[in-house]
């Protein structure tokens, strides 16, 4: 019997974390030393979000640059990962009747590769992306990634990525040290308390925190895909938060892995 795969939240943060060296990328480069290798990776980024579901069905998908005004050197990087259409097709077959549609355009955006260049350098695991669908609630959220469950029976990693908490409106840009504000700070700790006793509902409706979180979530794209992976959890199994701090004092790096 193949050992289930873990699923994982990555909060992504700065672009330039790709090709920077501290104690967030340390962290994700341990997360690959440790986890089983994966034989592809599903990957949910904030930054693929449209009014509609697809996954990325190339064999060869491109690296974008989806960002601008950052130093030459992040426009260089490639992720040459392969893709796998193969999964992308079993992929729509197991989300039907919802429609996925089979795309050939997009490619892996920096809310995954960013991350994965640091977990799994050598580029060497299939990747696939899955849109965010920007018409649906966050329960269909969820009930999604509640269908992809299987697949981490056979083998994939599925993986998010965002920020539990990202307001760049009061991120301290300029790279000096900021405290965490306030309402980031307790809108983050709950939503780990909550993660920890596996009261998923509450992080469903997480408008329901008030100010803190139309602070911390102004918009819903960085935090929808934690409900992808708190959708394909297991009962019962371990969680663990092994990435954390709030970068600017607005943008959460907390990462959350199931099993």
């Amino acid at each position: 019997m193949k050992e289930r795969m873990p699923t994982i939240f990555f909060g992504h943060g700065n672009p330039m974390n790709a090709v920077l060296t501290n104690a967030y990328t340390a962290a994700w480069a341990s997360i690959g030393d440790q986890i089983p290798r994966p034989r592809a990776i599903l990957s949910i980024s904030a930054h693929w979000y449209v009014p509609g579901t697809a996954v990325t069905a190339m064999g060869t998908p491109q690296t974008i640059h989806d960002f601008g005004g950052f130093p030459a050197e992040l426009y260089r990087v490639q992720y040459p990962a392969p893709g796998d259409p193969e999964l992308a097709g079993h992929i729509q077959q197991m989300l039907a009747p919802l429609v996925v549609a089979s795309d050939q355009a997009w490619g892996l955006d920096h809310g995954t590769w960013s991350v994965l260049r640091h977990v799994f350098p050598a580029a060497d695991i299939p990747v696939i992306q899955l849109s965010i669908d920007e018409t649906q609630s966050p329960g269909t959220h969820y009930e999604i990634g509640r269908r992809l469950r299987p697949l981490r029976e056979a083998g994939i990693l599925l993986m998010g990525s965002g920020d539990i908490v990202h307001n760049l409106h009061a991120y301290a840009w300029g790279g000096h040290p900021i405290e965490p504000y306030d309402w980031a700070a307790r809108f983050e700790a709950n939503a780990r308390q909550l993660i920890s006793r596996g009261e998923h509902a509450r992080l469903i409706d997480y408008e329901s925190f008030g100010d803190d979180s139309f602070l911390s979530v102004p918009t819903p794209e960085h935090y929808l895909p934690l409900l992808y992976v708190l959708g394909a959890g297991v009962d019962d199994e371990p969680v663990s938060f092994p990435v954390e701090g709030m970068d600017g004092g607005s943008v959460s790096m907390l990462a959350v892995q199931l099993g």
